[in-house]
């Protein structure tokens, strides 16, 4: 006697998508090396010639907005909801560690302190303007954004009870260094990826730093190291806006200058008088 054997018709299983769960960390630490120093300088030479308990806390709720960026872009981006949610989730966790740094600001140090951070906030909103658009890497954003982060050590300073010469002084000094790195770097990469040289601008802007420092220095408002601190950054301004500049990647590039801010920083701060 045969034996049949029946077997049942192969049904088509579509395959699950795989679910990839954002982590926090995915979604708020910023993608842009040079943005961790031209955030991070102004607050540490800030705290440094100027510590308080006021400005820790306001140094807190800059570095909260800082890394609200991310998941508030991330929050109106259509796409992958368990992405979205981690954003929006995270933006609440920053902003309100934002507002609360900023209050207790205000309450140790006084409200009029914080005068500092009017036109910063001007600045930052015309950030936020191109970088709601997309155009968070243009240079507009970038100046804007760099030129507000470096408003905030006058507000430590205020805080901390100095004059208000002296936090003019510290933000003179952070825009220095800030204003023209974004210029020059910007130029260098361009002409890496073989844009043609326009380095007029980083040039002169650098100069123009540079004559600011000094001048700074010889009226005694900013240390002696300072005139030469712009020196070392007119020459690297120089040195890679030149036929002789190096081929070296964006990611050396950014080391390079964090080292440089670094030292510009501690040298700064240890020279203040």
């Amino acid at each position: 006697m045969s034996s049949a054997t029946f077997s049942l018709p192969a049904v088509p299983v579509s395959p699950r998508p795989a679910v990839v769960r954002s982590t926090a960390a995915t979604v708020f630490l910023p993608k842009e090396h040079g943005s961790w120093s031209l955030a991070l300088e102004p607050l540490a030479l800030g705290l440094l010639v100027a510590p308080s308990w006021a400005g820790g806390a306001l140094a807190g709720a800059v570095l909260a907005g800082f890394f609200a960026r991310r998941p508030l872009r991330a929050s109106f981006v259509a796409g992958d909801r368990f992405r979205q949610q981690a954003a929006r989730e995270t933006l609440v966790m920053w902003g309100a560690l934002a507002l609360a740094g900023l209050f207790e600001a205000g309450v140790l140090g006084g409200w009029s302190a914080l005068w500092p951070l009017l036109p910063a906030a001007g600045l930052g909103l015309c950030f936020a303007h191109w970088d709601g658009r997309g155009d968070g890497r243009s240079a507009g954003a970038e100046l804007a954004g760099s030129a507000a982060f470096a408003l905030v050590p006058a507000a430590l300073a205020t805080l901390a009870g100095k004059p208000p010469a002296v936090a003019l002084t510290l933000a003179a000094l952070v825009l220095a260094r800030s204003v023209p790195t974004v210029i020059t770097v910007r130029g260098y990469l361009r002409t890496a990826k073989g844009a043609a040289p326009a380095t007029g601008a980083a040039v002169a802007v650098s100069a123009a730093a540079c004559a600011g420092l000094v001048a700074l220095t010889a009226m005694g408002m900013a240390p002696r190291l300072a005139g030469a601190l712009g020196l070392v950054l007119l020459a690297r301004t120089l040195w890679l806006a030149g036929p002789w500049r190096p081929a070296w990647p964006a990611r050396r590039i950014g080391q390079i200058e964090a080292a440089l801010g670094l030292l510009y920083v501690l040298l700064l701060a240890a020279s203040w008088a």
